[in-house]
């Protein structure tokens, strides 16, 4: 079976059988469905942009300075089918990199992620689960009106490599669907739970929808909760052109961490794109090598 990431709980399993008591040994650490919406949310400081608070406090301004701001870029995001099939990265040309957050919508945490991104003028994919759009759909609709990308991340968050090919299809069909409903969003690419789906699973998800694979390149291992600053160091460490980066918006602290992060990256020259931005920018690369190749006739 394909390696993927220590599995995260997210359902509930049966009676203590051999396979249920595997089961619950592996699922022992975060990915879980978003709680409800708080009946009375706790209102938060507001200060002057470009100011500093602890990341307790639920501020989104930059750490230090004035808040640097991704430029403005009119990029395509219709990528050729032929483009590849899975993606850990994308071999493109500058310094482009895609910021990505799995598991959402959530009820307090991505709006506070969408405040922080608005403000920097960055674009994200967010890999969403169907159950939770059902629950917070207007969330995925301010998500989708600002301008990020939406994908596909399943409709239940099951590992895929352990289903039939019916069961993958159905997961994919539902989420997508859930999506439409609530906001009309077109989804271009899917991220497995878990990162589990194997070689042959992800071509029939290709045949059938037309997604890539999209996983990672940098992993924080958020869902540990290693620490706000260990996750803002390992994103900027592992950055690099092409990068996919993985989070999860069902986190307070990966949020907590977001500024520092991208502030930092935007300092350091990188442009922030969404998944299928990059996945074009290869796309435009190989029409354009293969244009200029020479034929024999």
């Amino acid at each position: 079976m394909e390696p993927h990431p220590e599995l995260k709980p997210h359902q509930a399993l049966p009676p203590y059988t051999r396979r249920g008591f595997i089961a619950l040994t592996a699922l022992a650490a975060s990915c879980t469905q978003a709680p409800p919406l708080p009946k009375n949310p706790v209102p938060r400081r507001v200060t002057a942009p470009g100011t500093h608070q602890s990341p307790e406090s639920g501020n989104t301004g930059s750490l230090s300075g004035p808040i640097p701001r991704n430029p403005n870029l009119a990029l395509d995001s219709n990528f050729n089918r032929s483009a590849g099939i899975t993606f850990t990265r994308v071999p493109v040309n500058g310094k482009f990199i895609a910021l990505t957050f799995d598991d959402g919508p959530h009820p307090t945490n991505t709006p506070r992620l969408l405040n922080i991104l608005r403000e920097r003028n960055v674009k994200a994919t967010f890999y969403v689960i169907g159950r939770s759009v059902n629950l917070y759909p207007q969330i995925l609709r301010q998500t989708v009106a600002e301008g990020h990308e939406i994908g596909n991340h399943t409709q239940t968050h099951r590992l895929l490599s352990k289903l039939s090919d019916s069961e993958v299809l159905n997961e994919l069909r539902r989420c997508r669907d859930s999506i439409a409903q609530a906001s009309g969003a077109t989804v271009r690419t899917m991220r497995p739970p878990y990162g589990g789906l194997l070689p042959r699973q992800r071509e029939i998800v290709h045949a059938k929808f037309g997604y890539p694979t999209i996983l990672w390149s940098v992993d924080p291992l958020d869902w540990k909760r290693p620490g706000v600053s260990v996750v803002s160091s390992r994103l900027i460490q592992g950055a690099s052109d092409g990068g996919i980066l993985l989070a999860h918006d069902i986190h307070a602290p990966t949020i907590d961490a977001m500024p520092a992060t991208i502030d930092s990256l935007l300092r350091r020259g990188y442009q922030f794109v969404t998944v299928s931005q990059l996945i074009a920018m290869k796309s435009e690369a190989s029409a354009a090598n293969a244009t200029a190749t020479p034929t024999n006739s």
